[in-house]
């Protein structure tokens, strides 16, 4: 047990120097810090690898390389790189566009309470990009990104209320209330 914990803790130590150099604003020193945790498999820094080559900090701007980072931190189930790499998809960003592709990340960062992706999900049935044109859809996804703290999905939700029946708003509301996660 000891020799797990001197092991892990110089790599958070890594982690956290990387943290404090990208608060800062010192990316060079940041991506030297996170590069060696992301390439031995580290799901945060491969995020935060992807978040600097997303906005080209310390690096040139490359959605592709985001990607890289997004997809590799994605696939270990790290939420806020499922909701990017979802994000990517959708406006065809360092990828083809593929609003398919986008609603799977979307949705396993949805499924793991992430908000943002939550009101993507919303903002493609409301506006039937990808799938069907659902205001009830709409309606419930945007009540969930409410829940977990998206500041817009409460106007965004009651702005689509105007165009739905009371019944239509009382289904939505019961998908809401009656929605797991996949897989829970």
């Amino acid at each position: 047990v000891l020799s797990i914990i001197c092991l892990a803790v110089p790599a958070w130590a890594d982690f956290q120097a990387g943290m404090d150099a990208n608060n800062r604003g010192d990316y060079a020193t940041a991506l030297r810090e996170w590069r060696p945790l992301a390439e031995q498999g580290d799901a945060l820094a491969q995020y935060n690898l992807g978040v600097l080559y997303r906005k080209g900090r310390g690096v040139p701007q490359d959605d592709v390389q985001a990607r890289q980072w997004y997809a590799k931190a994605a696939a270990q189930g790290q939420a806020k790189a499922q909701f990017n790499l979802g994000t990517l998809y959708f406006n065809g960003e360092g990828v083809p566009k593929d609003y398919q592709q986008a609603l799977r990340w979307f949705r396993l960062a949805a499924d793991q309470g992430e908000a943002l992706a939550q009101t993507k999900i919303a903002i493609m049935y409301d506006d039937g990009q990808g799938v069907p044109h659902d205001i009830v859809q709409a309606y419930k996804w945007y009540s969930l990104a409410a829940t977990n703290g998206d500041k817009p999905a409460p106007q965004l939700r009651d702005s689509i209320a105007n165009q739905m029946t009371p019944a239509q708003i009382a289904e939505a509301q019961k998908l809401a209330r009656e929605w797991k996660p996949k897989g829970k």
